[in-house]
């Protein structure tokens, strides 16, 4: 007859209910807690690729050497310049490791080889070792695109714009857009049980502020390494 009276003894003792209830419940609080977490950091990284798009597409529409007449010419230097500026604004989340970013210089000008202004992209410039589909850029050019002012380097045209359907970018008449294209590999930072990796992607772009020389993007005295869209580098 122990036995039936230990029950009843168990059945009474409430001493161990809230250890109890509180194991029950802790999974459950901490699941949520990580979620919690994963989406806080997955808004942050958003904000950080969207302000890297548009620091990088507002320095690229003022960078520029002033020359004669308050013309100023782009220099493969200068655009290097800017990519590591990115690459360094991103270092915390691994940008250029984790991801693609792709500068075009969208122009609407009449180049001495044309009979009318012609949209084009002139040139391309590219920083970041992801690569392949949603990584790489959704337009491109040759990689000697806009090197010589011939029209062997004119670049490739782009009557339509650059961007979503519903939302192309133009360039203004005898002016330039530079558009920017980030692409980022997220990987989650608690477990894949709650997050699995995926691509973020920003575009940004600002019309060039200056009074810029689009014959070419130079490289006086070939100093600078040109960060060409064929290269995958961090």
């Amino acid at each position: 007859m122990i036995f039936p009276a230990l029950l009843r003894r168990l059945a009474r003792d409430s001493r161990g209910a809230a250890l109890m209830e509180f194991a029950f419940a802790t999974p459950l609080v901490l699941a949520l807690g990580l979620y919690g977490v994963e989406i806080g950091n997955q808004a942050l990284t958003h904000m950080r690729l969207s302000q890297i798009a548009l620091n990088l597409a507002d320095n690229a529409s003022r960078m520029g050497l002033i020359g004669n007449n308050n013309v100023e010419t782009m220099r493969e230097g200068d655009m290097n310049d800017m990519l590591q500026a990115a690459r360094l604004q991103g270092e915390g989340i691994n940008l250029t490791k984790n991801g693609r970013i792709i500068v075009s210089s969208l122009e609407n000008v009449q180049q001495s080889y044309d009979n009318a202004p012609v949209q084009r992209i002139h040139w391309q410039r590219c920083i970041g070792m992801q690569r392949g589909t949603g990584f790489d850029s959704e337009y491109s050019t040759s990689t000697n695109a806009g090197t010589t002012s011939t029209m062997t380097d004119s670049g490739t045209a782009m009557p339509g714009g650059m961007g979503p359907t519903g939302s192309k970018v133009n360039a203004p008449p005898n002016s330039a857009v530079m558009y920017v294209e980030v692409n980022y590999l997220y990987e989650p930072i608690v477990t894949q049980w709650l997050s699995s990796p995926f691509r973020m992607q920003y575009r940004a772009s600002m019309i060039v502020r200056n009074n810029r020389d689009y014959r070419q993007i130079y490289n006086p005295s070939s100093y600078a390494r040109r960060s060409t869209c064929n290269l995958y580098t961090s």
